[in-house]
C-alpha cells in the first residue's frame, strides 16, 4: 500500500520489524505471540514486545502458520448454485455463524455446478489444510462423491451419497409433508388434495409420505385420486386448478410455495376465496412468494439456516453423526392467513 503523505510503497510489517523495534531476537517474538507455555521470557521483553506488536499494527500471517504446523482455523464450503437460488445465502449464513461462534472461519466456493470449478475449489481448500468441507447442493439430491472430498473431514449438506460413507445433514421431508397436511386437518378440513412435484426426488416421495401418514392418523383413507401431478413451478399450480376444484376438496397441500402461487391464480379467476372457500398450504417458505401473496401463504419452511449450522457442529464433532444414514433436520410450520 502506499503512505498518503509521501506516496510510497509501504511493507507489510513483519515479524523481523517488531524483534529490531523492541530490541529482542525474533525467536523471542515468535515465543510472545504464540504464548509458548514454559518459555523462559523476561516481564519487561514481553512487555516490549506486546507494545510494539500494538504500535506497529502486527499481524500474524495465520495462513503460514497454518502450513508450518497443519493446523487450521478455516472451514469450507463448497456450493454448486446454492448462492443464486431463491433461498440465497441461508446455508452459508447457517454455516458461517456457527463456524465464527466456534473460533473457525468459512471459506466459500460457489462453482454453479462446474466440475472444473469444484475440483480447483477442493484442491485450493486441501492446500490451505481447512479443517474440514462442508459439500452443499440447491436441492435436497443424492449426489456422486468428488473422490478428493475423502482427503478430509466431510460432510453432505442438503444431500448425500449413498455408500460413501461420509455423513449427511438433510431436511426431514416426510416430518414436513405430514406437519403441512396436520396444518389442514386441524382447520377442520377432511377432504384435502395434494399437488406433488413429477420430479423424482426425496421431496416428491417424502412429502407425499407425510401427506399419508397424517390422513391415516386421522382416520382418513388414502385417496390417490385426490393427489395430482404437475410441474414444481407458478404453471404447474395453475394448471391443476381445473382437477383441484372437480376433486371438490376442500383444501390444497402444494409441493412448495410457486405451485400455490399458481393455484392462487387459478381460484381467483374462478371467483374462489382463500381460505373462506379453499384452503391452500405451501412449502419452502420462500418469502419472496409466500409472506406477499393475498392473503398470505400458510407453508412450511426448509432449514436451509439450521441444515448449515448443523452441518459444521456436525464437522467439528459437537453433534454426533452416522456414516450409514443421514441425520434429519425438522422443517417448521409457518403459520399464516391461507388455511
Amino acid at each position: 500500500m502506499t503512505s498518503p503523505e509521501n506516496g510510497k510503497a509501504e511493507h507489510a510489517i513483519t515479524m523481523r520489524d517488531v524483534a529490531k523495534a523492541a530490541g529482542v531476537s525474533v525467536a523471542t517474538v515468535s515465543v510472545v505471540l504464540n504464548n509458548k507455555p514454559g518459555a523462559r521470557i523476561g516481564d519487561d521483553a514481553r512487555r516490549r514486545v506486546q507494545e510494539v506488536v500494538a504500535e506497529l499494527g502486527y499481524r500474524p500471517n495465520v495462513l503460514a502458520k497454518t502450513l508450518a504446523n497443519g493446523t487450521s482455523r478455516f472451514i469450507g464450503l463448497v456450493a454448486d448454485a446454492i448462492a443464486t437460488t431463491p433461498f440465497a445465502g441461508q446455508i452459508i449464513h447457517g454455516a458461517q455463524d456457527e463456524a465464527w461462534k466456534n473460533g473457525y472461519v468459512l471459506l466459500v466456493a460457489n462453482t454453479d455446478g462446474n466440475k472444473a470449478a469444484e475440483d480447483e475449489a477442493i484442491a485450493m481448500m486441501l492446500e490451505h489444510q481447512v479443517h474440514g468441507i462442508l459439500y452443499s447442493t440447491w436441492y435436497h439430491r443424492e449426489i456422486s462423491v468428488p473422490p478428493s472430498l475423502h482427503k478430509t473431514t466431510t460432510v453432505l449438506v442438503d444431500c448425500f451419497a449413498s455408500g460413501s460413507g461420509l455423513p449427511a445433514v438433510v431436511p426431514d421431508e416426510t416430518q414436513g409433508g405430514r406437519t403441512a397436511t396436520e396444518g389442514l386437518l386441524a382447520a377442520g378440513h377432511r377432504r384435502i388434495a395434494f399437488i406433488n412435484t413429477t420430479t423424482p426426488s426425496p421431496a416428491q416421495s417424502g412429502r407425499l409420505a407425510g401427506y399419508r401418514s397424517a390422513l391415516e392418523d386421522a382416520g382418513i383413507a388414502y385417496d390417490d385420486s385426490l393427489v395430482f401431478p404437475a410441474l414444481p413451478e407458478q404453471e404447474g399450480g395453475y394448471a391443476s386448478t381445473a382437477s383441484i376444484l372437480e376433486s371438490k376438496a376442500t383444501a390444497v397441500f402444494c409441493h412448495n410455495d410457486r405451485v400455490a402461487m399458481g393455484l392462487y391464480d387459478g381460484l381467483r379467476e374462478h371467483g374462489l376465496r382463500i381460505p373462506e372457500d379453499i384452503a391452500v398450504m405451501g412449502f419452502d417458505n420462500q418469502d419472496v412468494i409466500a409472506a406477499h401473496l393475498r392473503p398470505p401463504l400458510s407453508t412450511v419452511a426448509l432449514p436451509h439456516y439450521e441444515l448449515g449450522a448443523a452441518g459444521v457442529r456436525m464437522l467439528l464433532g459437537i453433534d454426533s453423526s452416522s456414516n450409514t444414514v443421514a441425520t434429519l433436520v425438522a422443517c417448521p410450520p409457518v403459520q399464516r392467513q391461507s388455511v
